[in-house]
């Protein structure tokens, strides 16, 4: 089974690369952009007797090691 694990910084921690990312951007004629933020996708392939299961280890996965629960939210796509 496949997944899909969005992370993205909690609201009000700053994200230094997405400044960074927005000013190079309005460098570019990119100007009309109010906020921008950066993330990850992490996809996982693996085995599991049921999607249940398998959305359930993946989930394990996040908040032993794939996102940082203190300053970061995940959400998980699938199984499929």
């Amino acid at each position: 089974m496949r997944a899909r694990v969005l992370v993205r910084l909690k609201p009000g921690i700053l994200d230094v690369q997405g400044a960074a990312v927005q000013r190079a951007l309005a460098g570019l004629g990119f100007s009309e952009l109010s906020t921008l933020r950066v993330g990850k996708v992490i996809e996982v392939e693996l085995e599991a007797p049921s999607a249940d299961q398998a959305r359930a280890r993946v989930d394990e996965m996040c908040r032993k090691l794939l996102a940082n629960p203190i300053l970061e939210d995940y959400t998980i796509e699938g199984p499929w």
